[in-house]
């Protein structure tokens, strides 16, 4: 019984973790940049639905929604700002500058909001439902349910759309993508913009589980997105999904079997191991550089 319980746990807290992954997975497959500054977007997409949750009275799709959209919009700002002039930089001063961009937006969040920890108001009936033996939390099953709705979303967006296709394409060859008329500022912003908004989605996601918002949020869940995206394989959209889900289950296992106190250094020592072992992660395949 615990087990059951455990493992749908697992599943919620790895498809936040996948949300996340898939905006670092995302941008480094079509730019070759870590977005470290990916964790924050998904703290101000927190603390944008706490905005609208404690000053307006929309309903939990809204305020999920009102908060993707503006995180998307401030992942293009970044974008055009502070990563497009340094396109063709060594990419040392670009990771520099993601840094950079990280603590900015944490530094803004405690100068806004100060550093004490928001209480995230009740968007999501918490009241639990029972499925036989189990008992299974509403914040859970929502939590469940639209990170797989917007996983199939993006996919399809990426398989099927003219824009998912230039972002394969720009992805693949850049320059072949200029020459075939494909519009690469428009088409990386739009990755930015997707990658954002998902990222906010957890956030928000996230802030309602642990109810609590602070400027801070995005740090550790972001490392453990980096690391899943890594783990599954950086560039690779199945991939970020693969490594969300196995996270989110070694790090509930781990709090329900062994400590609470064990969990993050397992997780990360996990991707001291895959880098070690297979360092394209379980889904990358080895890619010679021209030189």
């Amino acid at each position: 019984m615990l087990f059951l319980q455990q493992l749908i746990n697992g599943l919620s807290v790895g498809s936040i973790y996948a949300l996340i992954a898939l905006g670092y997975t995302m941008v480094y497959g079509i730019i070759k940049l870590i977005n470290f500054a990916h964790g924050e977007i998904m703290m101000v997409g927190a603390y944008i639905a706490f905005l609208l949750a404690v000053n307006t009275k929309l309903p939990f799709v809204l305020v999920m929604l009102v908060a993707m959209v503006l995180s998307a919009v401030i992942g293009v700002l970044v974008e055009i700002i502070a990563y497009r002039p340094l396109r063709k930089a060594p990419r040392i001063s670009v990771l520099i500058t993601a840094i950079g961009v990280s603590f900015f937006l944490q530094n803004l969040a405690l100068v806004l909001f100060k550093a004490d920890p928001k209480i995230m108001p009740e968007l999501i009936n918490k009241s639990p439902i029972t499925i036989g033996p189990l008992q299974v939390g509403t914040v859970t099953l929502t939590t469940l349910f639209l990170s797989i709705v917007f996983m199939i979303a993006l996919d399809l967006f990426v398989k099927q759309t003219k824009p998912g296709k230039a972002m394969r394409a720009v992805s693949e060859d850049k320059e072949a993508s200029i020459l075939m008329g494909i519009n690469v500022n428009r088409t990386i912003s739009m990755t930015f913009a997707i990658g954002s908004a998902l990222g906010a989605l957890g956030g928000v996601l996230y802030a309602i589980m642990y109810t609590q918002v602070f400027p801070t949020l995005g740090v550790l869940p972001g490392l453990k997105a980096f690391v899943a995206a890594v783990f599954g394989g950086i560039g690779l959209i199945p991939g970020a999904v693969l490594g969300g889900f196995v996270i989110g289950m070694i790090e509930t296992f781990t709090k329900a079997y062994l400590s609470t106190q064990w969990s993050d250094a397992i997780v990360f020592g996990l991707l001291i191991i895959v880098l070690l072992v297979k360092p394209t992660g379980i889904l990358g395949k080895n890619q010679k550089e021209k030189v």
